[in-house]
């Protein structure tokens, strides 16, 4: 023991610390990239066809075998075509001015207003709206079924969408950053059957791109003439201009101290927060 010891530590460079501290950083910054999104389930997949892999070697099953070796050859392209997204946001995040974290929160906060502005004055005039806020899961897919803006996010842009004479109105707004990705989007619909009869499509769409995503959703109700928030598959309902400029705030993390948000919006916040071990 004493000599592998005294071996180890003969052949041990600060090189070699270096390295580790290097390829540590790198799985820890992966690994909370992929935190609570889709990316998580694949890899569990990937995971199980390894370990069957394993198996089917460990006790001769060639046919398996040979369908899981073929399968991961071709694992690097596999790869590259089902986490698209996900690398594509290590890579945007890798390549950020770390100087320009500053204005970007500030042009967010600004996209919080002026969304918030927008619900309320759709909420005032009974028009419906659905108003799709991307966090760290992509949403490509959705902004694919819809028309293409990348427009700067506006009250009176946002209001001309959802007018019932708007080509766009009968569809929902998916916002990157501080920009409308698309207009006219399909989004899924909730299969909870615990959902209150009395919501239409619009309730489940908001709820269910929310089941199925991180994103955040600002939801008008033509019926109610009131705006409502979605997050992790629960609503916030009857909220004013503030509180959902709040809210959106609070979701996004856009202010690390947060002395105005109400109890109501923070514990609302809480309760919608995926606990551990759930699925």
């Amino acid at each position: 023991m004493n000599e592998w010891i005294t071996n180890l530590n003969s052949s041990f460079r600060r090189e070699d610390l270096l390295d580790i501290a290097i390829v540590a950083f790198i799985i820890y910054r992966a690994l909370n990239l992929i935190r609570g999104t889709r990316a998580v389930r694949m890899l569990t997949g990937l995971a199980i066809l390894a370990v069957g892999y394993f198996f089917s070697q460990a006790f001769e099953l060639y046919t398996t075998q040979f369908v899981l070796s073929a399968f991961f050859d071709y694992f690097v392209f596999i790869a590259i075509v089902l986490f698209q997204d996900d690398l594509r946001r290590a890579l945007t995040t890798m390549g950020r001015n770390p100087f320009s974290v500053s204005t970007e929160r500030e042009s967010r906060i600004e996209m919080a207003e002026e969304v918030s502005r927008a619900a309320a004055q759709l909420a005032r005039d009974r028009i419906g709206a659905l108003i799709v806020i991307e966090r760290e899961e992509g949403l490509k897919n959705f902004i694919d079924t819809g028309s293409k803006l990348e427009a700067k996010v506006r009250t009176e842009l946002l209001y001309s969408i959802f007018i019932p004479t708007s080509p766009l109105h009968d569809g929902a707004v998916i916002i990157n950053g501080d920009r409308i990705a698309a207009a006219g989007c399909f989004l899924p619909l909730s299969k909870d059957p615990e959902i209150d009869k009395k919501y239409g499509t619009r309730h489940r769409a908001a709820i269910g791109i929310t089941e199925d995503t991180d994103a955040v959703v600002v939801l008008v109700s033509e019926e109610a003439g009131a705006a409502h928030l979605v997050h992790s598959g629960r609503l916030m309902m009857n909220l004013s201009e503030t509180q959902i400029r709040e809210g959106l705030i609070a979701i996004l993390a856009l202010e690390t101290r947060r002395p105005n948000i109400s109890r109501r919006i923070l514990d609302w916040i809480e309760d919608a927060r995926p606990k551990s071990g759930n699925s």
